[in-house]
């Protein structure tokens, strides 16, 4: 610990954004980096706790207070040492990760100001590569060979410590390229896609095999591999049912951020491909991320407005009493996508989608909700007022998350890892689930 004092000296400083009127004009990312005496102040400001409640709520227990101290201390090569120990991919969670890290930091329980561990190791690893601290690196092979259905994040930190562990390792993708919701769900203005590039090249040059374009049927895995893993994800969004469902104008999230980040990639789609927002008026249902990730999508794309809508109550600003820690605060987020204009509204539920008489969406009748305490004691239950309007609206967005896929019954060298095992979760936990599963299928072979 460098500096016991910092953090009753040093504020916190965030790297913040940048203007709105200029970032909705392009996708190039959001925010903003701090310079290196900055930055080097900010990691200063970490005590370095007896218990480092930051380490214990990482998914891949990554080290803070470790590589914070190299970091004030100017050891940059030190500090990525220590982070990508733990970290396959610190250019992602540095980016998109909610940091369950600075919920749990002292300084967030004391005075309401964690330490900026995020953006601390968003710095950190791109430093490493302007700096050329990441370098490719061979391994000796050990004759067996594993097969990684799905290169989003949990399939590409599969293959990235099975591949240090010798294993001849093919990741296989039905898309174009890597990265899964990462590069197809997750907008550039949050993270740019050459970030992804990037990275795969320093997996080739280290011996992992890409091939995409590749659709694999779970029943019948490519034969030849001594093992598999499956981490394909959620593939199914989860769906709105109602009267209307059909009508043009109607899409899932998905939809919308896939192909506009294949675009940005430079796929070409037809006039009557093109899902666009450009001169309408539109409707988010859900009040998650991917939500909000439409919101800024569209704003890029030139729409009217936006409205967002959420079945579930408006939650508190700062601090939820029923959410204390080490529960995940159910908090009200503004999301620099909200920032750039929405109207958002809480307690809605959608009866019907409304046709326009050409087969167009036109509008959705909502209903006012209100949410009472379950007899028993559990989830409160829903219960519908009468109170309905229609908000007019020529596109829908559905972003209300994904299903839990479900799997055949597979041989014994067959692995799950990432969203395909869990369900729907963040970045961070599918890298943690893909190192696990590379050290399950390694235990596999040597008890083998």
């Amino acid at each position: 610990m460098g500096n016991p004092k910092a953090f009753l000296t040093v504020p916190r400083q965030e790297a913040g954004d940048r203007p709105i009127h200029e970032r909705i004009a392009d996708f190039g990312e959001v925010e903003q980096t701090l310079n290196e005496s900055e930055r080097m102040l900010q990691a200063s400001r970490c005590m370095e706790c007896g218990v480092p409640f930051c380490h214990w709520s990482c998914p891949l227990g990554n080290k803070q207070p470790e590589w914070q101290d190299a970091v004030y201390k100017g050891k940059w090569e030190l500090a990525y040492k220590l982070l990508s120990a733990t970290n396959d991919f610190p250019e992602f969670t540095g980016r998109i990760c909610p940091a369950l890290c600075e919920k749990s930091c002292i300084l967030n329980h004391c005075i309401d100001s964690p330490v900026t561990i995020r953006e601390n190791e968003c710095s950190i690893i791109e430093r490493a590569f302007r700096e050329g601290y990441v370098k490719p690196k061979s391994y000796a092979r050990n004759g067996k060979t594993v097969a990684v259905i799905g290169a989003g994040p949990a399939g590409l930190s599969a293959a990235v410590q099975l591949n240090k562990r010798g294993y001849e390792v093919t990741l296989i993708d039905k898309m174009e390229s890597a990265g899964g919701l990462v590069r197809y769900g997750i907008p550039n203005f949050k993270l740019d896609k050459y970030v992804i590039d990037r990275r795969m090249a320093v997996m080739e040059q280290e011996g992992i095999h890409f091939q995409f374009n590749t659709m694999v049927d779970l029943n019948d895995l490519p034969k030849g591999y001594d093992a598999y893993v499956i981490s394909n994800g959620t593939p199914t969004a989860r769906d709105l049912k109602i009267p209307g469902r059909e009508l043009k104008g109607v899409y899932f999230a998905l939809e919308l951020l896939t192909q506009q980040n294949r675009r940005l990639a430079g796929v070409e789609f037809s006039k009557e491909e093109t899902v666009s927002a450009k001169g309408k008026n539109v409707l988010v249902i859900g009040g998650g991320d991917t939500g909000s990730d439409c919101i800024g999508t569209c704003h890029r794309q030139g729409c009217k407005s936006v409205t967002q809508i959420e079945i579930m109550p408006k939650p508190p600003v700062g601090y939820n009493p029923a959410t204390p820690w080490p529960a995940w605060p159910v908090i009200l987020k503004t999301t620099t996508s909200h920032e750039e204009g929405c109207e958002r509204r809480w307690c809605l539920t959608s009866n019907k989608f409304i046709d326009d008489g050409k087969g167009n969406l036109k509008g959705v009748e909502v209903e006012a909700v209100e949410w009472v305490p379950s007899p028993d004691g559990g989830r409160p239950q829903m219960k519908l007022t009468g109170q309905k309007e229609v908000i007019e609206c020529e596109m829908v967005l559905l972003a209300m998350g994904f299903l839990k896929p479900e799997h055949p019954q597979y041989a014994e060298n067959v692995f799950l890892a990432g969203d395909a095992k869990s369900g729907a979760s963040l970045v961070v936990r599918a890298i943690a689930s893909g190192r696990q599963v590379a050290e399950e299928i390694d235990n596999y072979f040597k008890k083998k």
